[in-house]
């Protein structure tokens, strides 16, 4: 099926989600849906017990997730073969990519998953309806709401590395008005991260820790028939402590630090909306979002040229980022199978750093705070036809203004069609993309980098084409498709007078196959089996894009023995890929790696859980990416408990 949940049950119309909104920007019958998409439930996330949106992603198809160690570690995400900046990603609809970031990618590394009600992960260019950065496909989150009689759920779990996280949450419904208050603790003392061979003559390892608070709320009220009000927020404060890299003898040897780096990260995003109603067959939503992401490091190591003559404790650097956005959305239920969405948006991004300076006339390194802004107006229309039972067709086109660079256009068109009696699934998308420049490579010099104003935007053409066949009632279901995308324009490092600068000067093309087999074997017992191939070549170089493997195997397997308890157990198999050494000194070839992930859980009484979980269960030892180990054998229980 298109909108696949990583579980595949006997009867999948009870379980699968019946809609998905990503691909269209409205709800929209899986069965009319040509791109490929995962949903990942809430139920999903429990069966698992997956604590972080990091753990989800990992076993989603086309997606290869990177991240620097375990728990806290910058993670980055790579889809279908693009940069990890080519990832639109949406929590509650706002836009949580981070313009203080030199790329600009979102960091999946601080999101939590205890009040996350679905993940939808679409893949394929989509700019021609989320405009900048969705050049590899969209992450679209949304949290849960609250509904019927007041519920309070609380839950604690401990284990291994000095695991112990804990989980509140009050929610419910009362006439005209939702709501739901979550609280989310998750902690870890000590995880070995620094692969023993890197240190140097007699160091000692120092395991990285993570403490991580996330509140969050999401409140709505319908003011009459016509006319609702939504909010959401969300706030995470983060401290994660981490052995950094000494390269102040570079070209000679670097070594992991010998004291514990620290990084602060705060961040808060917020949306309200309204939903107005007048006729039958139009809504139109008015919404405003605003995100504040800050960050802040602390490296105590003397490893800094503080002069052009000495090394000294450098100076804390951080980074502040700012988003606002006003967006409106208009959908129109034309009749005879059609229905038109038009939208329109105005976004502002601002930043404020100070991890750049300059040395002074007496070679002493001066910090500076910098600031840059820059805005983007767009406005896009989308033409959703059901030309009959069998055939359907979704085309849209956008075009934004950027403050930066300009005007820029994109589209996509995505047709389906169903084989009579044979139920076999037909589709294929084409569609454009790009990416606009960050506002640190537009604007932000360093004592090393030079900024580009002169940037223009990466750009993509991309297609897609496949099949999926559901059997025997959807007891068993498989479908393979083939991607292509080709990127042009991508921003890369030269140089300029002896500093480094970016320019467009890069081009790349990926490809591959996402297949896919689910088995319901019987009423207790379902599998699910997903494999990725992906080629992808810097066309400049003729080379492997770093951190892509050829291929990435998931396997799933769910069995209720009996009602109340359920067990669940995953497989990831990754292939060796291309990446630098920890220094990014030698090029080299990571090796494969294969891990294995068992929970259960049981339900006591209608009030009481129990869980428990094991991670890595045959201990696996591999580096993502290389010279940061992933945790090793982990065993977690908990305990969660309802009103």
């Amino acid at each position: 099926m298109p909108a696949l949940s990583l579980t595949t049950p006997a009867a999948a119309q009870d379980v699968l989600p019946e809609i998905v909104v990503s691909a269209t920007a409205t709800e929209t019958p899986r069965e009319q849906v040509a791109s490929s998409v995962t949903v990942i439930t809430a139920d999903d996330l429990a069966r698992y017990q997956q604590r972080t949106a990091a753990d989800a992603l990992s076993m989603v198809p086309g997606l290869n997730v990177v991240r620097t160690g375990g728990p806290g570690g910058s993670t980055a995400i790579f889809m279908r073969g693009t940069n990890s900046n080519h990832v639109k990603v949406l929590i509650d609809g706002i836009d949580a990519g981070d313009p203080s970031k030199p790329n600009g990618a979102y960091d999946f590394a601080n999101l939590l998953t205890s009040d996350i009600e679905r993940i939808e992960v679409l893949r394929g260019p989509q700019s021609g309806l989320y405009g900048s950065d969705a050049i590899g496909g969209v992450i679209s989150v949304v949290t849960k709401r609250g509904s019927g009689p007041a519920k309070l759920t609380g839950s604690i779990e401990g284990g291994s590395f000095g695991t112990f996280n804990q989980t509140a949450r009050a929610a419910g419904s009362q006439d005209n008005f939702d709501y739901a208050f979550n609280v989310a603790h998750y902690r870890t003392t000590s995880l070995p991260v620094t692969p023993l061979n890197l240190l140097a003559p007699g160091q000692q390892r120092n395991n990285d820790n993570y403490d991580n608070l996330t509140y969050s709320t999401r409140l709505g009220v319908r003011a009459s028939d016509e006319l609702a009000f939504n909010y959401v927020a969300r706030y995470t404060d983060a401290h994660k402590g981490f052995t950094g890299d000494d390269s102040s003898n570079w070209p000679g040897p670097s070594f992991p630090e010998k004291l514990q780096s620290t990084t602060a990260s705060r961040d808060f995003l917020t949306r309200t909306e309204a939903v107005w109603s007048p006729l039958g067959n139009f809504s139109s939503t008015f919404g405003f979002s605003y995100a504040n992401q800050w960050n802040r490091t602390i490296n105590p190591n003397p490893d800094f040229w503080v002069s052009s003559f000495s090394l000294g404790i450098g100076p804390p650097s951080s980074y502040r980022g700012e988003r606002t956005k006003f967006d409106w959305k208009g959908v129109l239920d034309a009749g005879y199978g059609q229905k038109l969405v038009v939208g329109a948006e105005r976004q502002d991004d601002k930043i404020g750093t100070d991890s750049s300076g300059a040395y002074d006339l007496f070679g002493n390194y001066q910090q500076l705070w910098k600031r840059a802004g820059t805005g983007n107006s767009a406005g896009f229309v989308e033409l959703q036809s059901e030309f009959t039972k069998n055939f359907f067709l979704v085309s849209n086109v956008r075009y934004d203004d950027n403050d930066s660079f300009g005007g820029h256009s994109t589209w996509r068109i995505a047709p389906v069609f169903i084989v009579p009696t044979l139920d076999t699934k037909l589709k294929a998308t084409y569609g454009t993309g790009f990416k606009a420049p960050t506002l640190m490579q537009l604007y932000v010099d360093g004592p090393y980098v030079v900024a580009n104003p002169n940037l223009q935007p990466e750009t993509s053409k991309g297609y897609d084409i496949g099949f999926e066949q559901p059997l025997f009632s959807n007891r068993v279901s498989f479908g393979s498709t083939y991607f292509n995308n080709q990127i042009e324009n991508l921003i890369e490092n030269t140089t300029l007078s002896g500093k480094w600068t970016y320019d467009n000067v890069g081009l790349a093309k990926t490809s591959g196959v996402e297949s896919f087999v689910s088995w319901q074997a019987t009423e207790t017992l379902r599998f699910r089996v997903d494999h990725t191939y992906t080629h992808a070549i810097d066309q400049t170089t003729d080379q492997k894009l770093r951190r892509r493997p050829d291929n990435k195997v998931t396997m799933a397997a769910i069995w209720n023995p009996v009602e109340r308890a359920t067990v669940s157990a995953t497989v990831l198999y990754t292939s060796s890929w291309v990446d630098y050494d920890r220094f990014g000194t030698t090029l080299l070839d990571a090796p494969s790696f294969t891990t294995v992930n068992l929970a259960a859980s049981y339900e006591v009484d209608p009030h009481v859980t129990v869980f428990g979980r094991i991670d890595n269960l045959f201990d696996k030892k591999y580096e993502v990416p290389v010279g940061f180990l992933q945790p090793g054998f982990g065993a977690f229980a908990g305990v969660r408990v309802t009103n």
